[in-house]
């Protein structure tokens, strides 16, 4: 299974979010809500979720190993990182 696209939509608010992203795998299922959190130990991605009855918080679709949750951390923080470089080369310079 291939990443095919990723979509970031920045969060400029207050708190450690600072993006929701969508990620395609091989052009045919895509995962929405994916948030990109600061954490103290940097940047990391979180899977959607939905509160269950019990007050926790559960995945809704998550990896189902460490070796594809690293893949897809890091095709995700690239894109990320790559938003945010393109952001600061189109703002105007004083």
């Amino acid at each position: 299974m291939q990443i095919t696209d990723i979509r970031v939509r920045k969060i400029d608010k207050e708190g450690k979010m600072r993006a929701v992203v969508s990620i395609t795998f091989d052009n045919e299922f895509v995962v929405h809500d994916i948030k990109v959190i600061e954490g103290d130990q940097g940047l990391f991605i979180a899977m959607p979720s939905r509160k269950a009855v019990d007050g926790e918080y559960r995945d809704i679709a998550h990896p189902i190993n460490s070796d594809t949750r690293a893949s897809i951390q890091k095709a995700i923080l690239e894109k990320y990182e790559a938003v945010l470089k393109e952001e600061d080369e189109d703002k105007p310079v004083d």
